[in-house]
């Protein structure tokens, strides 16, 4: 029988290189080199993702990247990032990451509220390498992600955060991630926050670049939510350069009793995969994930989602919503899964995209899997332009045609901004959402929503 041998790309050839050349350097010891070592061979196995694989039909990281840019190191701070760094977006703690290497000097870490810890993950991993190793393994309906496993394999630094049982934040904790901009790198970056039985936490997820370089990134963020907690978790990716290639992987175990709900912004992208996959620990739990990309040029927009109902008495909901003009492409794939044993699951799905352009694109697959029969579940897609109806009624009462489009986009995307609870962090959503819209070609300056 003839053994057939996948070729590898140049980008897959310069990742064997580079792994074989660094491994020896990460930090980890004992079990998680061993990980390293067994999710690097599976990537290996697998190369990276391309359309025949049906959860990145859309996204094919095969052809996206044809080379592996260097992996990125500590270095000198360019004052671009230093600039960044004095402007204070969100009150409450500030974590700092630059090009995805934990950055304790410019973190604020002597204002931590009692009961939240913070150490790098390079740290954690040398320090406690059994722990780490567990905590690394990938869920079982992400153990195929080749994205996940690179990650795995590469992780240089990142964050762990434990937030001590019955604690409850009065502020957000802001995670902001700087890529530098200084040169074309690649980052492998991993944060673990795990969140006591009862707290209550809001984490603001911030990825910005401010260099003219574009990066490659490849961030996971996974959360261990207790039971009885509540957990807020708010992305926002903004001002990336045309050329990056961003991967966002987000990860979320959930306790029995216990909510997590996610909010994410995503405008100025360039090539954007976010990835969650969320599983149900235990029952009477509530998930929801929710999302808004202001996507135009040729800006690539990819959310691929996982909800694994795997107790009983669980209820998710999915609500994302698009707006694409130019040549720009968005992508919704979502699958709810509800296990034999889970019974009594409500899930509700659903996307809606505008397109303001016939060259814009929106690719809409929403899945269930259902192998319980006490259930609830239902999924929606909508593809559309704006309504002419209101654009009439809005045009018939004085408004020129720009104004009243910018509008209505503010009203459709502001549904989805209504699940941000701190106020000041939904502020810096409507700014966000007003700046796109004032950009577009002959809108309008806007004053904030």
């Amino acid at each position: 029988m003839a053994i057939i041998t996948p070729l590898k790309t140049a980008a897959e050839q310069q990742l064997a290189e580079q792994f074989a050349n660094v491994k020896a350097e990460l930090p980890g010891a004992g079990p998680v080199r061993k990980l390293r070592e067994e999710a690097f061979a599976g990537f290996e196995a697998k190369g990276l993702p391309h359309r025949r694989l049906e959860s990145w039909r859309y996204t094919d990281l095969r052809s996206l990247v044809r080379e592996a840019m260097p992996l990125a190191r500590r270095s000198e701070r360019p004052q671009a990032v230093a600039d960044r760094l004095a402007i204070q977006t969100i009150p409450g703690p500030r974590l700092v990451s630059i090009d995805g290497i934990f950055s304790p000097a410019d973190s604020d870490l002597d204002t931590l509220p009692e009961g939240v810890t913070v150490r790098s993950l390079a740290e954690a991993l040398t320090e406690a390498p059994e722990a780490m190793a567990a905590a690394l393994e990938l869920p079982e309906v992400a153990r195929d992600d080749s994205a996940l496993m690179l990650n795995a394999a590469f992780a240089r630094d990142g964050m762990v955060i434990e937030i001590a049982p019955g604690v409850e934040l009065a502020r957000p904790i802001l995670l902001l991630g700087i890529n530098s901009g200084a040169k074309e790198t690649a980052q492998y970056s991993r944060v673990l926050v795990t969140v006591g039985a009862g707290a209550k936490a809001t984490v603001v997820e911030q990825c910005e670049s401010v260099g003219p370089a574009p990066n490659q990134v490849n961030s996971a963020l996974s959360f261990v939510v207790g039971d009885k907690a509540e957990v807020e978790h708010v992305r926002l990716v903004t001002r990336q350069r045309p050329e990056t290639v961003l991967v966002q992987s987000l990860l979320a175990e959930v306790g029995a009793h216990a909510s997590f709900a996610s909010v994410a912004l995503a405008t100025c992208c360039g090539v954007l995969r976010q990835q969650s996959f969320v599983r149900y620990a235990g029952e009477h739990s509530r998930a929801a994930l929710r999302g808004i990309n202001l996507l135009r040029k040729q800006e690539h927009s990819d959310v691929t989602l996982v909800m694994d109902h795997a107790a009983a008495h669980g209820e998710s909901r999915e609500l994302f919503k698009n707006i694409i003009e130019g040549e720009a492409t968005g992508v919704f794939q979502g699958k709810v899964i509800v296990r034999p044993h889970s019974q009594k699951t409500d899930g509700g799905m659903k996307s809606n995209a505008l397109l303001l352009n016939d060259g814009a694109t929106m690719f809409n697959k929403p899945e269930l899997e259902i192998f319980a029969d006490d259930v609830v579940c239902g999924h929606g897609a909508t593809v559309a332009q704006m309504d002419g109806e209101q654009l009439f009624y809005l045009m018939a009462r004085g408004l020129p045609r720009p104004q009243a489009e910018a509008l209505v986009l503010a009203a459709f995307a502001g549904e989805v901004t209504e699940f941000v609870s701190d106020e000041t962090v939904r502020e810096i959503f409507m700014r966000e959402i007003d700046r796109w819209l004032s950009q577009r070609e002959a809108a309008p300056k806007l004053e904030t929503v």
